[in-house]
């Protein structure tokens, strides 16, 4: 009996010792009884739990001392256990895994691995895998926010590993599975957050300027937490920590779409709302239209600001805002038109932030706008940078103190009156004056089209000193130029040996520098279709572009005829190897080509909308995506593309470049050339990594359909499963329908169809995403697309196989 109790004790003991604990080890297990793990100090607990009025069980973060349970985090959010079975455990490789222990199923993993791990719920409330071998993280719950933001949280982006924290409403409050809503950060620009319904924006803060967002108060004046925005190259987030260690706060972002900070009443036993996001009307998003100002002391709330009338007046008689105000007199890009002021606004949506510097004045920000034809409006950031906007002003909200400086592009007309020839004297004197400035530094370029890619600066950089130093860009940006002589000696006198490959703008070779970096060098071929023109923009472009899945260039050497580009070298080399050339051991599985199209699509939406410049790249294929040793994708090969002015939609040019296949329908036919351009060519690539076959060079025994023409009968026919690779191994058949889906969406005859990129990743991200069914595809037979292309380019044969992937230019005859 003495040993029965003797046992009994320690298996009482041992259990408290565990609920009590904050640390989980591989051979210890969290069983759905009363089992927690708690963190030190005791402010945070981990363990199973149940929302209010369901059964369904969940393992779940929340407030240890708060009385009314809150969840700040759910492990298994869209997996729930339906009883009191569920084990959590840590495995010996570092995985967080809840099994069902009845039916031995994985209800949840964190895919997590590391050497001699264990699991910790640290005091901040953040639950960790640590590596016994070097102490890191391998994981934490940090990086996976819900619907709550707590102390030590962030909301934002990391731009080197693509991270992105955001908040993801619960469906309800009984319910935690993924809902309607988000909270993100815009890395577009200044830092925004924006509150989105599946993909519609419903409410944004502002652009943060590095004091204030909108109108909100300095982030320094928050009484009750600390908040702090992070910028910079790598990272943009929002975080906060509590002013009083004791204090127990949190922001909710609730299954209504409702964002609030919270603060917990310990006398009352409740939760305090001390902050709230939408706030009065004015908080729609684009509540009046295109270029319209809401001010909400005002009846009506909307109003055309000064040089700006209704678009439609009936609309506006009637109450009906939404379609917004329009410019007076139209601009025409001439030195005459001026900058109005407009003061205590929250700016607009879509802006670019473009000089980075501690000492920009007004007149610095205003010649930036001037010299860009389709920049419509600017602003001075006080974190020291000049704000842009092109096309039309979104979402302006008027205040009654705060807010920031706006400066709208206007014609002379709204700045000069009959009655004032004073007025006249000193606009006619600012135009002078203007085109002398103009001359002082490099002459005034008068932007006929807002395509151009290369500024009169950037020529003038090119066409001189050639082989002096190093490059210096716009911004005090330096790329190194290499020496022919160790270019030479990297590559073994460009040896044959060490060729890796051939492209339209000539040999690629390996290269090893003497510190051992290894390198990737293009030469330029005097045969090459491509020139000086797309050597300098490649230059020009790749060098102001920092992504994880962008190629990194790093340096050029020009030398007499001699041009070359040095990047850092993808010992996989490029996609097409792996795709179309692959046997059964050189396959590449789902999860593999899944993870490739993601990142092609992250990629993507960073060049169309979260880099400094908007770029259209015009020549994506498989073989401009190259792979790293880990299978990362790199978008390479920017010799064809071009930068877009703001909100600009559409460019046409004579000088049709690409490669046939994968460029759309109204770009060969036509020459119009968009971010719809690139999603289509995204869109051709999807299907092919699914299928493992070149579109252009597709055979089927029963039609003379291409690759989208036979995707496209699949899909009618209910059999697009049938488009599978063969050799592909470990298939997720819901994974690959969305793709092959979300791939028809993309190559949509009509350009307007097509998705956006940031719809493309929002679809691909989420199994929960509504996907709409994809219409006619452009260009799915090959005999519709000679006959489409014939009237028009009557000098164009019709290519051999043998040349599908090479560079093409072609000239209309129009």
């Amino acid at each position: 009996m003495v040993v029965i109790i003797f046992f009994f004790s320690l298996i009482i003991c041992f259990h408290n010792f565990l609920a009590a604990d904050d640390i989980l080890k591989p051979n210890q297990t969290l069983l759905d009884t009363d089992q927690t793990l708690v963190s030190a100090g005791e402010k945070f607990e981990l363990g199973f739990f149940s929302p209010p009025n369901s059964k369904n069980r969940y393992v779940g973060i929340w407030f240890k001392n708060v009385a009314d349970l809150t969840a700040v985090w759910v492990a298994n959010r869209d997996g729930p256990l339906t009883d009191s079975s569920g084990v959590l455990k840590l495995t010996e490789t570092g995985n967080i895994v809840i099994i069902d222990n009845k039916t031995e199923d994985l209800i949840w993993s964190s895919n997590s691995s590391a050497k001699d791990p264990n699991l910790q719920l640290l005091s901040t409330g953040n639950l960790v895998v640590k590596d016994g071998s070097n102490g890191n993280y391998t994981w934490q719950s940090f990086d996976h926010p819900y619907d709550s933001l707590i102390a030590g949280m962030k909301l934002g982006w990391d731009f080197i590993t693509g991270q992105s924290w955001k908040l993801t409403s619960w469906n309800s409050l009984q319910d935690p599975s993924t809902g309607s809503f988000t909270y993100e950060v815009d890395p577009h620009g200044l830092p925004q957050v924006l509150l989105r319904r599946g993909i519609d924006i419903v409410y944004r803060n502002g652009p943060w300027d590095g004091v204030q967002s909108g109108a909100d108060p300095p982030l320094q004046d928050v009484p009750i937490f600390e908040p702090n925005y992070v910028a910079n190259g790598t990272h943009v987030y929002f975080t906060f920590d509590n002013v009083d260690n004791s204090t127990v706060t949190r922001f909710w972002l609730n299954p209504s779409g409702s964002p609030e900070q919270f603060r917990w009443n310990h006398a009352n036993g409740k939760w305090v709302s001390t902050y709230s996001v939408q706030r009065d009307d004015c908080d729609t998003f684009e509540r009046c239209g295109p270029n319209g100002f809401c001010d909400s002391g005002n009846t009506p709330v909307c109003h055309c600001p000064t040089g700006f009338v209704p678009k439609v007046p009936e609309d506006w008689a009637a109450m009906d805002f939404t379609g917004g105000c329009v410019i007076k007199t139209r601009l025409n890009c001439s030195a005459s038109e001026g900058f109005k002021k407009f003061s205590r606004l929250k700016l607009p949506y879509g802006s670019e932030f473009t000089v980075n510097g501690t000492a920009v004045r007004k007149e610095d920000c205003e010649l930036i706008c001037r010299r860009n034809c389709s920049c419509v409006a600017y602003a001075v950031a006080r974190v020291g940078g000049c704000v842009v906007w092109s096309g039309e002003l979104i979402d302006v909200r008027s205040f009654s103190s705060g807010g920031q400086d706006l400066y709208v592009r206007m014609a002379a007309s709204e700045f000069v009156t009959k009655s004032d020839n004073s007025k006249k004297i000193a606009v006619i004197m600012s135009i002078i004056l203007g085109f002398l400035l103009f001359s002082l530094v490099g002459g005034y370029l008068i932007c006929k089209r807002a395509s151009c890619f290369l500024t009169s600066q950037e020529e003038s950089i090119f066409n001189s000193n050639k082989d002096q130093g190093p490059l210096l860009l716009e911004e005090d940006l330096e790329l190194p130029l290499f020496g022919l002589d160790t270019i030479c000696n990297a590559t073994n006198n460009f040896s044959s040996t060490n060729k890796v490959g051939e492209g339209g703008f000539g040999p690629v070779y390996k290269g090893v520098f003497s510190t051992g970096q290894e390198i990737a060098v293009k030469r330029l071929s005097k045969d090459s279709g491509q020139g000086s023109v797309e050597f300098k923009n490649e230059v020009i472009l790749i060098s102001k572009l920092q992504h994880r899945n962008l190629v990194r260039l790093l340096g050029f050497c020009i030398h007499r005829e001699e041009r070359m580009l040095i990047y850092e070298f993808m010992p996989k080399k490029s996609l097409d190897l792996y795709i179309f050339n692959q046997t059964r051991e050189t396959a590449l599985d789902w999860k593999k080509r899944f993870d490739i199209i993601v990142g092609i699509a992250r990629g993507l939406l960073y060049l169309h909308r979260d880099s400094r410049f908007r770029i259209i790249h015009r020549d994506l294929k498989v073989s401009n995506i190259l792979l790293d040793n880990e299978t990362n994708p790199k978008i390479s090969d920017f010799g064809l593309a071009r930068i877009f002015g703001g909100d600009q939609a559409q460019v046409n040019t004579k000088r049709v470049v690409g490669t046939y296949g994968y460029m759309s329908p109204e770009y060969i036919i036509d020459g119009h050339f968009s971010m719809k351009s690139d999603v289509f060519s995204f869109g051709v690539m999807v299907l092919e990594i699914v299928s493992g076959k070149k579109n252009r060079e597709f055979k089927h025994p029963h039609h003379n359909l291409n690759l989208l023409g036979h995707a496209w009968k699949l899909w009618n026919e209910g059999k697009a499963i049938e488009l599978i690779d063969v050799l592909m191994e470990n298939v997720s058949a819901s994974e690959v329908l969305r793709c092959i889906q979300v791939g028809l969406l993309c190559v949509q005859k009509r350009p307007e169809d097509r998705p956006l990129m940031s719809s493309v990743l929002f679809m691909l991200d989420s199994e929960n995403a509504s996907v709409p069914q994809p219409k006619l595809p452009g260009f799915y037979t090959e005999r519709t697309f000679i006959e489409s292309v014939d009237s028009s380019l009557s000098s164009l044969k019709k290519p051999n196989h043998v040349s599908t992937d090479v560079t093409v230019t072609i000239l209309q005859g129009r």
